[in-house]
């Protein structure tokens, strides 16, 4: 039982971190815009359109790679704050990464532009932070015993049972 109840706080914290990490690349992507002094305000309607398909965007991209980290840090009861930003990192680059064209014959990827990298892996490091504050802190702990409860105190001589 505890097993299930720790697969949907996974799932709840995956899906928060992916919503932060969507926010963060929508508004990374936008911000040159946004500092023009030349355009008007964004819609707020569709401001909101954007930042849902950044959500799926992320959340398509990173299920495995995330799916990959979150079972190695629940395999190994890995509770840093440290170990969730740098897989967070990792899972970012590896986003990024499965998008552009790589060349088998030169070993390289073609045309990485180092902003969209720094972006992604920053998203990263936010979504394994937020997914550290929801699931993170407690991996592992669903396979250890509940505590025993301390036995009462001893009852007063003389006192009924």
């Amino acid at each position: 039982m505890a097993l299930i109840g720790r697969l949907v706080v996974i799932a709840f914290a995956f899906l928060v971190a992916c919503f932060v990490a969507g926010l963060v690349v929508v508004t990374a992507i936008l911000f040159p815009e946004r500092s023009d002094l030349g355009i008007a305000p964004i819609d707020q309607s569709a401001f909101q359109i954007v930042i849902g398909f950044g959500f799926i965007f992320v959340s398509g991209f990173a299920l495995i790679p995330a799916m990959l980290i979150a079972l190695i840090t629940e395999a190994l009861s890995i509770r840093s704050v440290l170990a969730y930003a740098i897989g967070g990192g990792l899972v970012g680059a590896a986003c990024y990464l499965g998008l552009i064209p790589f060349d088998p014959e030169t070993f390289r990827f073609d045309s990485i532009d180092h902003r969209q990298f720094e972006i992604l892996s920053g998203a990263g490091i936010l979504g394994g932070l937020v997914y550290w504050l929801i699931a993170g802190r407690n991996a592992g702990r669903w396979r250890e015993p509940p505590p025993a409860f301390p036995s009462p105190p001893p009852l007063p001589s003389g006192s009924p049972r």
